[in-house]
């Protein structure tokens, strides 16, 4: 042990550099957890500011269905409307459109595709609806993204927006849609919620089984979403490859080129 610490002390240079790769290592596996739970964390306070009585808002929620388990990551319950938001903590230039299959990140001259949220968003709105017994037209759907994210994206029907507006994209819904006991579509919620952690690890669990399922059928030139077969399409931005299902199906492959 004192022939390392003697060595060490020999080579401050080293010791440093040794230092700085594991930190390196130990930041590029824990950023983006915490970059997920520090997006979590500022909508969670700008939720906060609602006006009490009026809004209750619901966090981290996970409810089951006949499709599976849905990890809801925040719901603010009003007369006015229930609004499910799912938080992208991504940065960047972010482009899309509400009927596309992925949205593309934009970082300098890389782009990589992610699954279009508001699809995603919508199996949550269906559960909750099917929970509540409600007509899915009473849930507002929101995909919120971090104030360092340019957003870009075409919507209809849904609410694309940054942290710093989210608020401001609720409160513009003042008019009454029902006049249930907002308290008590709460305790629904909660009285469903699941907190065993280890139905919560499974359901990751589920998403990285997908992940992987999917990177094989991709691999294999196999569509994820209809099985037909994948193939190399030129766009506007390049070669690409997509199903050949088009214009039914419109998957593409992630590209992080």
């Amino acid at each position: 042990m004192s022939f390392i610490i003697n060595y060490f002390k020999d080579n401050v240079f080293l010791f440093y550099l040794i230092i700085l790769i594991i930190l390196n290592i130990l930041l590029k596996i824990y950023y983006p957890k915490l970059r997920g739970y520090m997006g979590e964390f500022w909508v969670k306070k700008r939720l906060e500011k609602l006006p009490k009585g009026k809004y209750i808002t619901l966090n981290d929620i996970m409810i089951e269905d006949e499709n599976g388990t849905h990890q809801i990551d925040h719901i603010v319950i009003s007369n006015y409307g229930i609004f499910v938001i799912e938080m992208k903590n991504y940065y960047g230039l972010i482009r899309g459109r509400e009927y596309d299959d992925k949205w593309c990140q934009y970082l300098g001259r890389k782009r990589s595709y992610f699954i279009n949220p508001i699809h995603q968003n919508y199996g949550h709105i269906k559960a909750l609806a099917n929970l509540l017994s409600f007509d899915e037209n009473y849930f507002i759907s929101i995909i919120c993204f971090s104030n360092q994210a340019k957003v870009n994206v075409y919507c209809n029907n849904t609410i694309v927006t940054q942290v710093k507006f989210l608020n401001k994209g609720i409160l513009k819904y003042n008019d009454i849609v029902f006049n249930f006991n907002i308290e008590e579509i709460a305790n629904k919620i909660l009285l469903n919620n699941i907190v065993d952690k280890k139905i919560r690890k499974q359901h990751i669990k589920n998403i990285h089984s997908k992940v992987k399922n999917d990177k094989k059928m991709v691999d294999n030139m196999i569509c994820p979403k209809c099985g037909n077969k994948l193939i190399k399409k030129k766009g506007r931005y390049g070669t690409f490859i997509g199903c050949s299902n088009f214009p039914e199906c419109r998957y593409i492959v992630n590209n992080k080129g």
